[in-house]
């Protein structure tokens, strides 16, 4: 290895650099003497896809090289040879409209070795691959180690024992620790290489960050700005002065130019006042006869506002049963029902309401939501069948009376946070209203929690409200962010689940 190292750089390859990117591939392959591209084959693959060929350079000589063509991922995770994934040498199976970046080749002089070049190669290709917006990175991968097992295993026998740590080999070690998985073995992949058997490993890298081609003129934002609204329980004399100052809040997280609008559980609790003189469950009963009015309300709001609103919950009347719902209203005008699943022991006796039967995720511009009422949240099954269809940002208006009530909500909230891997946003009202019964007194505290780990938080709250104050919380989120944590995190809750050992699924 050299010493004296002043200076390490990538540039782009040049057919300048022929005679010396001559040399150090001949150096690469001592074992394949033979193995270098020639002249003619570099000038047409720097004419054809010039960014992707790369060298390193140390102290200005090069040190190693990638080279790489973009091909149709279809073709190329089927069994295929080298010569037949390059067209005979050609690189015609290069296309510009090809969904996949395939490594053709890679190497570090021995000189260089042990200076981790290769992962700066490895790196490029993959932002290169970002910035293209493709679907991920293929090459066949050579197990040079191989010939020492021949005669005690397959080749996949030998890849899950390199996979296991039982055997070691340097380069698909190497590959594996770069976040490549092998999705096939290769037969006669490389003529010649007798070291591998002339067998290879199709390894594959996914661009978490790649994006569908889309013709439509709005796509799904990777971060969504959100606007929690704390609610003051305080009695109004009439419906239209409650909507007054719903429109208030509405116009106030708009302004902000927020992607949404979260209200609490129960906000439109005050009406029930004019109703105290009968039974709790009368009352609510009244309370229900002003939900489709509200809905409507909201769902205008959201258009004239530019705003999804998640309409916190009310009580609703259906087959003469007395449920807890909420409506999410989006700001292209479409509106979608939810429902509370778990009915608190309190909301059972008091008012006779009973629980739900939907848990669905809701599509938005934003990307997919979830939605759970306050002691829904509690239950950790909910959640996690919403992350597995894809939940980004899981909603919670709540109410709680007291600071324990509170705390479990709080608590669950943030464990799904961390299990799901997405952000959780609880909205609840504070304040109080002596006229309505079984309504005394709420503590809320409303919040942003977050995954924890390195690109958030250290302690997986993005914002939170004054406690017991009336306020909104504006809070910017970034999904890209859970893109990431899902394939690179620390700990990565989702995708280490034993699925061998448990499952967890929704009857019909």
């Amino acid at each position: 290895m050299k010493t004296n190292i002043e200076n390490v750089e990538l540039s782009l390859l040049e057919l300048a650099d022929y005679p010396e990117f001559k040399e150090a591939m001949i150096s690469s392959y001592s074992g394949m003497p033979e193995s270098y591209w020639k002249e003619e084959k570099i000038a047409k693959l720097l004419t054809l896809f010039p960014e992707g060929q790369i060298v390193v350079k140390v102290n200005g000589h090069i040190a190693g090289a990638a080279l790489s063509i973009i091909v149709d991922g279809k073709m190329a995770e089927k069994k295929h040879t080298y010569k037949e994934i390059t067209g005979d040498y050609s690189f015609s199976t290069h296309s510009a409209k090809g969904d996949f970046l395939y490594g053709i080749d890679v190497f570090i002089h021995p000189e260089f070795r042990g200076l981790r070049l290769g992962r700066r190669l490895y790196d490029y290709r993959k932002d290169l691959c970002e910035r293209l917006n493709l679907k991920g990175i293929l090459f066949g991968g050579r197990i040079p180690n191989y010939h020492e097992y021949a005669d005690k295993m397959t080749p996949k026998e030998y890849l899950q024992k390199v996979r296991e740590k039982e055997i070691h080999d340097p380069v698909l070690n190497f590959q594996l620790s770069n976040d490549f998985h092998p999705i096939r073995i290769l037969r006669n992949y490389l003529l010649g290489d007798t070291a591998s058997g002339e067998y290879a490993a199709l390894l594959r890298w996914d661009n978490i960050y790649y994006e569908e081609p889309n013709d439509n003129a709005i796509s799904v934002k990777n971060y969504a700005r959100l606007g929690l609204v704390q609610w003051q329980m305080r009695l109004y004399k009439d419906f239209d002065e409650l909507i007054q100052q719903v429109e208030f809040f509405i116009d106030a997280v708009s302004a902000y130019r927020c992607d949404f609008a979260l209200f609490p559980e129960f906000f439109n609790a005050p009406l029930m006042a004019d109703y105290n003189h009968l039974s709790e469950p009368d009352a609510i009963r009244e309370l229900a006869g002003y939900t489709d009015r509200i809905v409507d309300k909201f769902s205008e709001f959201s258009v004239s506002y530019n705003i999804n609103i998640i309409t916190g919950s009310m009580p609703e009347i259906k087959d003469e049963k007395l449920y807890n719902v909420g409506y999410l209203c989006r700001r292209d005008g479409s509106v979608e029902r939810f429902e509370k699943l778990h009915i608190t022991p309190d909301e059972e006796k008091v008012w006779g309401l009973v629980g739900g039967r939907q848990l669905k995720t809701f599509d938005t511009d934003c990307g997919k939501i979830g939605i759970l009422i306050c002691y829904d949240v509690e239950f950790p099954e909910l959640s996690r069948l919403l992350a597995e269809e894809g939940m980004r940002i899981l909603f919670v208006p709540f109410l709680t009376d007291t600071q324990n009530g509170y705390s479990r909500v709080r608590h669950c909230a943030q464990a799904r946070a961390i299990e799901n891997e997405c952000y959780v946003a609880i909205a609840g009202s504070v304040g109080n209203l002596p006229k309505v019964h079984n309504m005394d007194i709420q503590y809320a505290q409303s919040m942003v929690f977050t995954p924890c780990d390195f690109a958030f938080p250290v302690n997986g709250v993005k914002a939170e409200a004054t406690p017991n104050t009336e306020m909104i919380l504006v809070v910017d989120v970034d999904m890209d962010l859970l893109v990431e944590i899902n394939k690179s995190g620390s700990v990565r809750n989702l995708n280490d689940r034993r699925t061998d050992l448990y499952q967890l699924f929704k009857r019909k």
